[in-house]
């Protein structure tokens, strides 16, 4: 085991790489105009892409390794470059609605606050929900929150991509 390959470079590699990348398809959404109520496959994509990265760093950490990966360190690889990747976008986030979009979050409030009446919400419904809302809007709150979320469900991502990927000397044989 003392010729274990090491996996922060490929962490903070693909967890650069997909920080990056996030932060180009947010721009990419931005400048056409769809940043208030973007369409699904923005999300969807950020989830293949989420995968992919992760896939290719436990592909490099593997084959860097001699061809053999724990479980363990394959959810470490995956976790932690998406942690990488997430740190990058709350960053560009906090750019994006201090300085690039300063009324981004009342925009985003108002057309929550539409869709409520439109819903069918009483006044004081609405009320209640925008105050709930604007509680949990704060960058520290909503960074959090973002963090802690992508983690989980990289976790996940990463443990079933382990579970078929990981390979021991002793599973060699």
């Amino acid at each position: 085991m003392e010729n274990q390959a090491s996996s922060k470079s490929i962490i903070l590699n693909n967890g650069l790489y997909l920080g990056i990348t996030s932060v180009f398809i947010s721009l990419i959404v931005y400048a056409t105009g769809n940043h208030l109520q973007p369409h699904w496959a923005v999300g969807v994509t950020g989830v293949i892409l989420m995968i992919a990265f992760i896939i290719m760093g436990m592909n490099k950490f593997k084959s860097n390794n001699g061809g053999f990966m724990s479980w363990g360190q394959a959810v470490k690889i995956g976790v932690g470059l998406t942690v990488v990747s997430t740190v990058i976008a709350i960053i560009y986030n906090l750019i994006f609605m201090n300085f690039i979009e300063p009324e981004y979050m009342s925009q985003v409030a108002a057309i929550q606050e539409q869709a409520w009446v439109d819903g069918g919400m009483s006044s004081e419904e609405v009320d209640a929900a925008k105050g709930m809302m604007e509680k949990f809007q704060g960058p520290v709150i909503s960074s959090a929150f973002g963090l802690v979320m992508a983690a989980f469900i990289s976790f996940i991502i990463s443990a079933i991509a382990g579970a078929i990927m990981k390979q021991s000397a002793e599973e060699q044989y």
